[in-house]
């Protein structure tokens, strides 16, 4: 699919369904219907997804089904539903992050970003990582500051405003302020 051989993935799909290979095991169900999801023209490949999702056991395979909820959150995203598709690239980015599976789990996080969606658990360091200045202007912006009032706040530029920002929102694993929001509110309060 990734080279563009949809036609060719579809034979494929096909033939896995004429010989009846989701028959064998569930593992192969949750695979085939996978596939189907993923070859399916828009508008089909839903049905698809959720009858893999749906297959009993299919947390057994959690790398397989996490790949399933990544390609299903893609096509979610690609179709302007952002919020399902932030669900299931949210789960995926979470499994591949417990399986420490880190190119998937960077894929996954992506994808997330891509969807308006934060990396589900912070990087390591989150905001303890930030510098107090980026702190603060992580803050006032999560408050709703615009660039500008920020830094006659802070006396600095817009500029320098917006390139802390440039440096914390991948810190934070977020691509918004409403991400930034969030990531600050889900910060646990640390005891000293």
């Amino acid at each position: 699919m990734r080279a563009g051989l949809r036609t060719e993935a579809a034979r494929h799909v096909a033939a896995l369904r004429d010989l009846d290979i989701p028959a064998i095991s569930p593992r192969l169900a949750l695979v085939t219907a996978g596939a189907a999801g993923m070859v399916s023209p828009d508008g089909r490949f839903a049905d698809h997804f959720e009858a893999a999702l749906a297959v009993a056991g299919a947390e057994r395979w959690p790398f397989d089904r996490a790949r399933i909820q990544l390609s299903y959150g893609q096509r979610l995203r690609h179709g302007r539903a952002m919020a399902e598709a932030r669900r299931h690239l949210s789960d995926a980015f979470d499994t591949f992050q417990r399986l420490d599976a880190t190119p998937w789990s960077a894929l996954a996080g992506k994808e997330l970003r891509a969807a308006g969606g934060s990396r589900g658990k912070l990087q390591a360091g989150g905001i303890a990582a930030l510098t107090p200045q980026q702190r603060e202007i992580a803050m006032l912006a999560a408050a709703g500051l615009t660039n500008k009032q920020i830094a006659e706040r802070l006396f600095l530029s817009p500029r320098t405003v917006s390139t802390h920002l440039y440096q914390i929102y991948p810190e934070l694993g977020v691509t918004t302020r409403a991400g930034l929001r969030d990531a600050l509110s889900n910060e646990e309060p640390t005891t000293e």
